[in-house]
């Protein structure tokens, strides 16, 4: 019976740590795995929920302040209480008392702000960083769908929870491969990202995720040259580089309808290909950020692309 009973704890999950994952510049180790987790901006709570997380979680962060949660989102995260609407203060999180911070750069910490791996540390907080986001604070590689795939195996292992992980990822992998089959990437075509911003655009550059979904999906960004995540550029190269499809990030205040017809509206777009043609592809924000809403954001692409 002893030797029965000793098997059974040596065969425990929680004997499998502490693990050690990369979190941008930082290895970071896990004794157990946490139990009162927080997580910032609805892409990162839905990494959460598709890991079956919630019960680990003591509440979310910055997703009221500028974003709308459909009825999937409230309904997984029904019992959980928002504890900031924008990015969280140091306060907010010590007075939840959690044990762990899903964030990233520019999704909940600021780089030199008082939210950081750093200063969440001493309050026994260990934090885990949005893979995207990891160009704010070095380099790293260019953006593609491996950055959302590690993120969800990083956190598998975080939570003690790698086979969910695992076959996450399996699954989205076969799905991506069923949703671009037969995509024709000879021709590539000219794609802009616009999130927001009239006088200048805010759109997403070669280490945001929009340009792995696009390439994914037999498109080019306009402006994968542009070394940075999500930035403002100004709309002349825009003009220039003449979209052939422009991608609508729809989220906050201004509806991906009001979007368009700025665009439509404007007389400096009329030789614009993209809004000549009347071509828009709408990605609400929880599918133009890292989260498990991306494969279903490369079949609406593929169907802008390339439908009829």
């Amino acid at each position: 019976m002893k030797a029965f009973l000793a098997f059974l704890l040596l065969s425990t999950p929680a004997l499998a740590f502490p693990v050690t994952v990369q979190s941008c510049n930082r290895e970071v180790t896990f004794d157990a795995a946490p139990s009162r987790a927080i997580a910032n901006d609805v892409n990162l709570v839905e990494m959460m929920l598709a890991l079956g997380l919630r019960d680990r979680m003591v509440g979310y962060t910055g997703v009221s302040g500028w974003k709308t949660l459909d009825a999937e989102l409230r309904e997984g995260i029904a019992e959980l209480p928002e504890l900031s609407a924008q990015y969280p203060t140091r306060e907010v999180l010590a007075g939840a008392e959690p044990d762990f911070f899903f964030a990233g750069w520019n999704y909940g910490m600021k780089v030199g702000g008082e939210v950081t791996p750093e200063t969440l540390e001493p309050l026994g907080i260990r934090t885990y960083e949005l893979t995207e986001s990891c160009i704010h604070i070095g380099p790293k590689a260019r953006s593609s769908m491996q950055d959302m795939y590690g993120d969800i195996l990083n956190l598998g292992r975080i939570f003690g929870v790698e086979d969910r992980a695992q076959a996450l990822v399996a699954g989205w992998q076969a799905r991506l491969a069923e949703v671009t089959a037969g995509v024709d990437r000879t021709k590539p075509l000219r794609v802009f990202v616009y999130d927001s911003g009239e006088e200048s655009p805010f759109t997403a550059g070669a280490y945001a995720i929009p340009t792995a979904l696009i390439e994914a999906a037999g498109g080019v960004n306009i402006m994968d040259d542009l070394e940075k995540s999500w930035a403002t550029v100004a709309w002349e190269p825009v003009v220039e580089r003449n979209p052939e499809v422009i991608v609508i990030v729809n989220y906050g205040d201004v509806t991906a309808d009001q979007k368009i017809a700025f665009l439509e509206g404007n007389p400096a777009f009329a030789s614009v290909d993209a809004v000549k043609n009347d071509r828009y592809v709408v990605l609400e924000y929880v599918e133009a950020t890292p989260g498990p809403r991306n494969i279903r954001a490369v079949a609406k692409l593929v169907a802008g692309f390339w439908g009829e």
